[in-house]
């Protein structure tokens, strides 16, 4: 078959038909920092989304609209969470560090799922760890997949 009669899909309609960003099922608890982010990035999506206008970017206009579609509802959604009062118990937004029956220590901040990052030392509210630790003071001892840790600090210090 000749090629001339075979439609292949270019960059503009690939990007028209980009699939909509999922949008989780979990509350969408956030930290004052992560309300900060999602507005910045809805800030930056808005321009991003002008200046590809203005160029004639369709695949980029494309990718900016989806993206400010997916911020613009959790932006809706956003259920900020007040800073920890209690400096003994684990809560959203806090960090604790815990140590593994081997010794190794670490050190990560409870967070909304869109903030979560956990190269960053941030997780998510709903994973395993946060559920595990939530609630628990220094000292406890709580499973996680079969591996004993122990809480052994908690910093309920706002992160910037």
């Amino acid at each position: 078959m000749s090629r001339a009669f075979v439609k292949e899909a270019d960059g503009d309609d690939f990007a028209e038909d980009l699939p909509e960003r999922p949008v989780s099922d979990q509350p969408n608890l956030v930290t004052p920092r992560g309300l900060k982010l999602i507005d910045l990035e809805i800030e930056r999506l808005r321009k991003d989304m002008a200046a590809a206008k203005s160029a004639g970017e369709r695949a980029v206009i494309a990718r900016a609209s989806r993206d400010l579609r997916y911020w613009t509802k959790r932006r809706a959604t956003a259920q900020p969470v007040d800073w920890p009062a209690d400096p003994e118990r684990m809560a959203f937004g806090a960090a604790v560090t815990i140590e593994r029956e081997d010794g190794r220590r670490q050190t990560f901040r409870i967070v909304g799922e869109d903030e979560a990052d956990p190269s960053a030392g941030r997780i998510s509210w709903f994973s395993p760890m946060a559920q595990a630790v939530s609630g628990g003071r220094v000292g406890d001892l709580v499973t996680v997949a079969q591996d004993e840790i122990e809480i052994v600090a908690i910093d309920i210090t706002p992160e910037a």
